[in-house]
C-alpha cells in the first residue's frame, strides 16, 4: 500500500530503492505520526469535515494505535510503504471507509514534517534532562574537589595550579552553553508545520491554530512555503545542537583517557567500566570513554554531513530530504546513550588529591612567586625577571600553596552563578 498508489505498476528494483530505510526509521516515527493525525482529526472534526461520530471512532482506533507503537510493538506490514500508509490501512480495515477520510487537507510531505518536529522536540527534550544530571555530577564533583590542586597545562607543558574543582566546574559551564543551542534548536522545532500541505497550502478551510494548539507546538510556521523549507532546516539547526553536546563529550572523555593514564596519574577509574587485554594481565583500559569520544567525534560531523545533502536544494520539497533521516534520528540514540554511560563512568571517578606534591610540578607555582613580590610593592616586569633567575639558577625553592582569597584564583569556581544560569535555561524546558 502506498499513499500516492493510481494502481500503475512500480519497477521492485526502484522501490526498493526508494523507500531505502523508512521502514526500520518510521518504527520509531509512527508514534510521533500518530500524534500529528490525532491533531489532525480534531482539527478536520472542527472545521466539519468529519462529523463526531467519525471524529470519535478515529480518535479511538487512533489511540489504540499510539498505545501500539508506545510499547514499541507497532509493524509495518509487507507491501506497506512506510508508517503513515501503515496508519492509514490500520484505520481503514477497522472502520471502513471513515478511515478514507483522514488524510482530508493533509500532504504527506507535512505530514511527515509534522511527526519530524514531534520527533525532534521529544527527543530534545530527554537529552536535556541527562545533561541536567550530567550537570549536577559535575557540579557535585566540582564543590567535593575544589581543595584538590591539580596540574594546569599549556601547549601540553605545566603551566599554573589548578584544581579538580575548577577542571570539573569547567564541563559543567559548558553544558550551560550547550543548553542555549538545544534551547534554540527546540524553538525551530516548536513550530507547527501541519496544514502548508505540500507546500502550498490547502482550499479546504484547515484551521491551523487550532492544530497548533493541538499539537503543543508554541506556534506555526505561517507561510506554508516556508513551512515545507523547514524540513532540512529543522534537522540541521538541531544537528549544531547535538553537535555542540557531542563536542564538550568528547574534550571531557579525551581529558580522562590523558590523565587516567600512569604517565599523569590523576585519575582513577572504577574497574567495573574498564577492559582488559588479551595478552597484558594489568591492564585496565578506559574503553568507555574513548567509545563516548570516537562516536561524539562523529557526531560533531553531523552538521556538515545534513550540509552536504541540503546543498544548493531548491525551495519545495524533494526527494533527497528522506535521506536526512538515516543520519538525524539516530544520532540522538548515540548521543543518549553517550550520556548514560559517560554519567555512571564519571559518578565513580576518583581525583587524585596528593599528585601536586610530585617534584615535577614545581614549576607550577612560579607566577604565585611573582604575584607575592608584586604584592610587596616590586614592578611586575621585574618581579617576573627575578623568578625567572632564580629559575635559570637552579635556586627556586616553590611554596606550595596558593593564595585563594583573590578574585580570579582557583578557589574561586563560580560554582552558584554557574548553577544559576543552568537553571534558567532548564527551567526554560520545564515550563515549555
Amino acid at each position: 500500500m502506498k499513499l500516492w498508489d493510481k494502481n500503475e505498476p512500480i519497477d521492485k528494483l526502484f522501490e526498493r530503492f526508494t523507500i531505502g530505510k523508512d521502514k526500520e526509521l518510521d518504527i520509531e516515527l509512527a508514534y510521533f505520526d500518530v500524534l500529528g493525525t490525532i491533531g489532525h482529526v480534531k482539527m478536520l472534526n472542527k472545521i466539519g469535515l468529519l462529523n463526531d461520530k467519525e471524529s470519535q471512532d478515529l480518535l479511538l482506533a487512533l489511540e489504540e494505535v499510539k498505545e501500539v507503537a508506545s510499547a514499541g510493538k507497532f509493524v509495518i506490514e509487507e507491501g506497506v510503504e512506510d508508517c503513515h500508509s501503515q496508519i492509514e490501512l490500520l484505520l481503514t480495515e477497522k472502520l471502513g471507509e471513515v478511515g478514507k477520510k483522514v488524510h482530508a487537507g493533509r500532504s504527506r510531505n507535512d505530514q511527515v514534517l509534522t511527526a519530524l518536529k514531534l520527533f525532534t522536540k521529544h527527543n530534545l527534550e530527554e537529552v536535556v534532562f541527562k545533561v541536567k544530571t550530567l550537570f549536577d555530577l559535575f557540579q557535585q564533583k566540582s564543590e567535593s574537589n575544589k581543595d584538590a590542586l591539580m596540574p594546569g597545562y599549556t601547549h601540553m607543558q605545566v603551566a599554573m595550579p589548578s584544581s579538580f574543582g575548577l577542571w570539573f566546574g569547567a564541563y559543567a559551564e559548558s553544558l550551560v552553553d550547550d543548553l542555549i543551542l538545544i534551547k534554540s534548536a527546540y524553538q525551530v522545532a516548536d513550530k507547527n508545520p501541519l496544514g502548508s500541505g505540500a507546500g502550498y497550502g490547502s482550499s479546504f478551510p484547515l484551521d491551523r491554530s487550532f492544530s497548533t494548539e493541538q499539537l503543543g507546538f508554541e506556534t506555526l510556521n505561517h507561510n506554508v512555503v516556508y513551512a515545507q523549507m523547514t524540513r532540512g532546516k529543522t534537522e540541521r539547526v538541531a544537528s549544531f545542537a547535538i553537535s555542540s553536546l557531542a563536542s564538550t563529550l568528547s574534550k571531557f572523555c579525551m581529558d580522562v583517557c590523558l590523565y587516567s593514564g600512569q604517565d599523569f596519574g590523576f585519575l582513577e577509574l572504577d574497574t567495573q567500566y574498564t577492559t582488559g587485554s588479551s595478552i597484558m594481565p594489568h591492564k585496565h583500559n578506559p574503553d568507555g570513554f574513548e567509545l563516548v569520544r570516537g562516536k561524539c567525534n562523529k557526531l560533531q560531523m553531523l552538521p556538515q554531513e545534513l550540509n552536504m545533502i541540503l546543498t544548493n536544494l531548491p525551495s519545495g520539497y524533494h526527494r533527497d530530504l528522506q535521506v536526512l533521516k538515516e543520519s538525524f534520528m539516530p544520532a540522538f540514540h548515540e548521543l543518549k546513550d553517550c550520556l548514560d554511560v559517560t554519567i555512571a563512568m564519571v559518578e565513580k571517578l576518583e581525583v587524585s588529591k596528593t599528585v601536586i606534591n610530585q617534584s615535577k610540578y614545581d614549576l607550577l607555582f612560579t607566577v604565585e612567586e611573582v604575584n607575592r613580590l608584586v604584592i610587596k610593592g616590586v614592578p611586575f616586569r621585574d618581579a617576573y625577571k627575578q623568578v625567572a633567575q632564580l629559575i635559570q639558577s637552579g635556586q627556586y625553592k616553590p611554596e606550595r600553596k596558593v593564595d585563594h582569597t583573590h578574585v580570579g584564583s582557583i578557589g574561586n569556581l563560580g560554582n552558584e552563578e554557574i548553577k544559576a544560569a543552568f537553571e534558567n535555561e532548564y527551567n526554560w524546558f520545564q515550563l515549555a
